[in-house]
């Protein structure tokens, strides 16, 4: 008897998910394990894996098409096998997912006008005309000028992957940024993006945030010259005690996110989450961070943070950069956080201040470094490393003694950055 497979819900907060991408035909041959379609999600897009063996007998949902979670979108069994299941009816738009959704196709593709024509053979489509095409190798060749529909794929079914973009030739589309009409007429063509699910949710939930949470802000500098100098120091002796081995590398940002977490270990009152009728006080320090992917952002937790070293927090959090960036996150692994870090720096960006993680209390917003002149307390004027840090709280839960004793505290820790291992 076939097996069918529902949309399965991959992320906390999914309700529909859509087809990105058939990796498999109907009448290939399936294992256990095998990627047989790419599906986005309210958050990012994920591989969907098989766990039966046999034949893909038919594609019930068709690429571009939203399922709700739990309907039917593929049949695997045995060749020639009849499949009698229908494709369920589209999800239908609501107030969380906007029309401009639901498109023929993908929603996470551009749709393009005025579409020069290529003179190479047609490249391996999936149903809907889409290029097959790795997300990999559509963002480098997004990035590179480079046309897919020029390119032959080497992966399965004629899928173009990262490799087959090497020695391309370049500027055969736009890159991202570059002018596609001559000066004066206009950086880009005029177009209509598609609203993807992963956009849309973020919308929502910003506006929500921002409508509902009443925000206030605050702002400290912090000299993290000390700081800097303990993770060269780290650094090096982690690098002598690896060996010939891969040594483990501290980051600023995983000094942040120690400090932020004991600097919440002080000042619990900022570990706290709004629950309408209550506000909870959280026994232990989930703390997420931000990382950006492609048309979205992820926000990984790290859990028992307050019970974790440094090495185990920075170990844990390249892991977790790794599985986002590959959609590998599991939907345990993007939930139930208390409270947020979210990082700018490495953009060269000074300050900002986030939008917060609701219902966290509270999201520290964290810029880039720069040297400055500073004055000491007595009265010497040196070079200082200066970071600003920004703190978002959301009134309902916190007041702003409390968002100043958190940002001291934090302060403290980072210039006196030997505490992270009292």
């Amino acid at each position: 008897m076939a097996t069918i497979i529902d949309m399965p819900k991959l992320s906390d907060t999914m309700t529909v998910g859509t087809v990105a991408n058939w990796l498999k035909n109907e009448g290939d041959p399936i294992e256990s394990g095998d990627v047989i379609a790419e599906i986005e999600t309210d958050k990012a897009t994920m591989e969907l894996e098989a766990f039966d063996e046999g034949v893909l007998l038919k594609q019930i949902a068709a690429v571009g098409a939203q399922v709700p979670v739990g309907a039917p979108i593929a049949a695997i069994g045995e060749e020639g096998e009849s499949v009698d299941v229908e494709a369920a009816p589209a999800a239908a738009p609501t107030s969380d997912e906007p029309e401009a959704v639901k498109t023929d196709a993908p929603a996470s593709e551009t749709v393009a006008t005025n579409e020069p024509v290529s003179d190479s053979p047609a490249q391996p489509t999936a149903p809907g005309g889409r290029i097959k095409a790795s997300p990999l190798a559509r963002k480098l060749a997004e990035q590179q000028g480079i046309d897919l529909s020029t390119i032959k794929g080497s992966g399965p079914n004629g899928r173009i992957v990262k490799k087959d973009l090497q020695g391309a030739p370049q500027g055969s589309a736009a890159p991202v940024g570059q002018p596609t009409a001559p000066a004066g007429e206009g950086i880009a063509k005029a177009e209509d993006i598609p609203v993807s699910q992963m956009r849309a949710v973020i919308a929502q939930r910003l506006q929500e945030s921002k409508t509902t949470a009443p925000h206030f802000y605050l702002e400290s500098e912090v000299d993290v010259a000390s700081l800097l100098e303990l993770r060269a120091q780290l650094n090096s002796e982690l690098a002598n005690l690896a060996g010939d081995g891969e040594a483990v590398k501290i980051s600023v940002n995983d000094f942040i996110l120690k400090a932020a977490t004991e600097a919440l270990r002080r000042v619990p009152a900022m570990n706290r989450s709004w629950a309408d009728s209550t506000i909870r006080q959280h026994g232990t320090v989930d703390i997420s961070f931000g990382v950006a992917i492609d048309d979205g952002l992820l926000t990984p937790v790290i859990r028992n943070a307050d019970a974790k070293s440094l090495k185990a927090i920075s170990i844990e959090a390249k892991a977790l950069i790794g599985k986002a960036r590959s959609k590998k996150l599991a939907p345990n692994e993007m939930s139930g956080s208390t409270f947020t870090v979210t990082n700018l720096g490495m953009y060269g960006v000074t300050g900002f201040y986030g939008i917060i993680n609701t219902p966290n209390a509270g999201i520290l917003s964290v810029g880039a470094t720069v040297a400055r002149p500073v004055v000491r307390e007595n009265g010497n004027i040196e070079v200082g490393q200066i970071m600003k840090i920004g703190l978002s709280c959301d009134h309902r839960v916190v007041d702003g003694a409390i968002g100043a004793q958190y940002l001291q505290a934090l302060k403290n820790i980072l210039e006196h950055p030997a505490l992270i291992f009292v």
